[in-house]
């Protein structure tokens, strides 16, 4: 656990710290894109009768599912697989849950349930890129730490 005491000042103007948070947010909205949308369609195309937060929350452990999936196995290209694994897991699971939570609201918010159209997933996706980036950027800033 890392004390307040060790935390140095973070500079919300680096350049080169947001682009690398940016990439490294946009890996795992990927992740948790396929996982959560595809959720959301398979209800939304096979017509199955489900509680809108049941079909949220599956969305949810979907993403963070095949969030961890992706980047574990980009992490594998740099390190053993166990590393990798813990690696993902550690370093970006409070922002894959923000960036869960965040788009599955915008999507309840703008359709009214568990839909998925063709001018609601933009929103969804920049919603879920948006809500992480700058605890992402803080991450790398102030502890040093990502997951890419």
């Amino acid at each position: 656990m890392v004390s307040v005491s060790e935390i140095r000042p973070t500079h919300w103007h680096c350049a080169r710290t947001w682009r690398r948070a940016g990439v490294n947010t946009a890996w795992c909205l990927l992740g948790c894109a396929i996982g959560d949308l595809g959720t959301i369609l398979f209800f939304q195309v096979t017509g199955i009768a489900w509680a809108v937060w049941a079909i949220l929350g599956l969305a949810i452990i979907n993403g963070l599912l095949t969030s961890i999936a992706l980047e574990t196995f980009i992490l594998m290209r740099q390190m053993a697989l166990g590393l990798a694994f813990r690696t993902a897991i550690g370093m970006s699971f409070l922002s894959m849950i923000a960036m869960e939570v965040a788009m599955n609201l915008v999507d309840v918010w703008l359709t009214g349930g568990a839909k998925l159209t063709w001018w609601v997933v933009p929103i969804m996706l920049l919603a879920g890129f948006l809500t992480p980036l700058p605890y992402n950027y803080w991450r790398l800033k102030a502890l040093g730490k990502s997951c890419h």
